[in-house]
């Protein structure tokens, strides 16, 4: 008989893990080379760029009454838009243009899309400038690729300078016009190109030179697809009747290459669809996606795609609009609804802002007055017997030419007062000056009254006036 009692052997075993493969946490970017294309709605961008670089431009150089005519003077708190002068006061008109501006964004991106960050966006328009100049240095896409793949040399660095010293150029430009929007631009030029600029002009004028060089030169898709707040909240203002660009892949697939000379009948017979899978679509894409996979948010609307799938399908003899811009109902096979309770909302909103921000730039009085009572002393009494309210009292001049006014007090019967009754006030300037009111006690009981001053002009033949209300104390001691 075995006394043993039999044991297991129950150790754990080391099992060598095998060594972890560390992957990058972001995929790298893939730079963008854009193919030039045209067609109509390259021709249609190329128009809205050319009015909006030539309003932007233009507009800080045009003069009105002797002045530049748009100044957003920050020194000053002023902003001049053809005289018109806004004042900090004015934030309503401030805030009623950009209520104004995101609904008409808003509208317009319910009914078609992103087509303000694809036809009329400075972003797209500066980068599309910088690809003609990439283009014209380095030549046509395939030419860029085997550029940046080849070893530098002497024609390689000759093409790169010349590029980037037009961009740097146009960059330059852009930013001294920004700045003269700020800065009176005749002067800005002339200081900058003589260095006698400020510390501050040449700063910003440099900042902005360097913003408009990498996004425009470098970041370009990046802005559209990871910095602008815009695209990641489109989606709340699309419907199914909101015309985007789109692939009918009901038409389109199964894609694939195919000759020429194959009759449509012959192409349905191998499965295939009018795709043709030349990927230009993809290629002409500012954003580098593929249409062809479904609606993305990094799409811009710019057509780009459905003028090079066109012109593909031209040349192969098949019908247009394999890519265009559409409706999902439209793709379905239904109709798209033009008037949708979406839309007329949007419009409702825009037209009632744009009702109230024309009725506040017409009401709008070119004057401003404040009264601002001593608060030293309730009231004084005077060495001939009269009681005595001091005030302070500020005239702002709203517009942009000299006024003269006229100041008098009302709701005190018999009161005397003391100080300029007619001041003279430049454009944009500040009339400031102590006045006191005095009146016989014995006129008079003690309390509070109300009063007021009244300043009066004249502007352009029409009488412009201002009551501004106060209080006169008397506290009967």
């Amino acid at each position: 008989m075995n006394d043993k009692i039999p044991i297991k052997d129950v150790t754990p075993v080391k099992i060598e893990k095998p060594a972890e493969v560390t992957k990058p946490s972001y995929a790298a970017r893939s730079r963008i080379y854009v193919r030039s294309v045209k067609g109509i709605f390259e021709n249609f961008r190329r128009i809205f760029g050319f009015i909006f670089i030539a309003a932007f431009a233009i507009a800080p150089w045009i003069t009105y009454q002797g002045q530049q005519a748009i100044l957003f003077d920050l020194a000053e708190q002023r902003f001049n838009i053809f005289g018109m002068t806004l004042w900090p006061q004015d934030l309503t008109i401030l805030a009623y243009i950009f209520i104004v501006s995101a609904f008409a964004l808003f509208f317009v991106t319910t009914f078609a899309g992103r087509v303000w960050c694809g036809f009329m966006c400075p972003q797209t328009t500066w980068v599309y400038i910088y690809v003609w100049l990439e283009e014209k240095f380095e030549g046509a896409r395939n030419k860029r690729i085997k550029l940046d793949q080849r070893p530098m040399d002497a024609d390689k660095f000759l093409r790169k300078t010349g590029k980037h010293i037009s961009w740097v150029a146009i960059a330059l430009l852009t930013s001294l016009t920004f700045v003269g929007y700020f800065i009176p631009i005749g002067e800005l030029f002339i200081d900058f190109f003589t260095f006698n600029a400020g510390f501050w002009s040449v700063f910003w004028i440099l900042f902005f030179t360097v913003c408009t060089y990498g996004n425009a030169g470098y970041m370009r898709e990046i802005m559209c697809t990871h910095i602008c707040p815009y695209a990641r909240f489109q989606s709340a203002m699309f419907d199914k009747d909101t015309f985007t660009v789109a692939y009918n892949s009901e038409r389109g697939e199964t894609r694939g290459p195919r000759s020429r000379k194959l009759t449509h009948e012959q192409v349905e017979a191998k499965g295939l669809g009018d795709c043709v899978d030349c990927n230009l679509c993809v290629q002409v894409c500012p954003t580098g996606i593929d249409i062809r996979n479904g609606l993305q948010y990094e799409c811009i609307n710019c057509g780009a795609c459905v003028d090079a799938c066109n012109e593909v399908m031209d040349k192969m003899g098949y019908k247009k609009g394999l890519i265009s811009f559409t409706s999902e109902h439209q793709l379905a096979g239904g109709t798209t609804k033009i008037v949708r309770p979406k839309l007329i909302g949007y419009a409702v909103v825009l037209l009632v802002m744009t009702s109230l921000l024309v009725w506040d730039i017409a009401s709008r009085v070119p004057l401003e007055v404040d009264i601002i009572r001593d608060r030293n002393s309730l009231d004084r009494e005077t060495v001939s017997g009269l009681i005595e309210n001091v005030y302070t009292l500020k005239v702002l001049n709203k517009s942009q030419t000299t006024q003269t006014y006229t100041i008098e007090v009302k709701g005190l019967d018999n009161a005397s007062f003391y100080g300029d009754t007619e001041v003279t006030v430049e454009g944009g300037g500040v009339y400031t000056n102590p006045i006191s009111v005095a009146v016989d006690p014995m006129s008079i009981e003690a309390g509070t009254i109300s009063i007021y001053f009244r300043v009066t002009t004249t502007v352009n033949g029409e009488l412009v006036e201002i009551e501004s209300p106060t209080t006169f104390i008397y506290t009967g001691v």
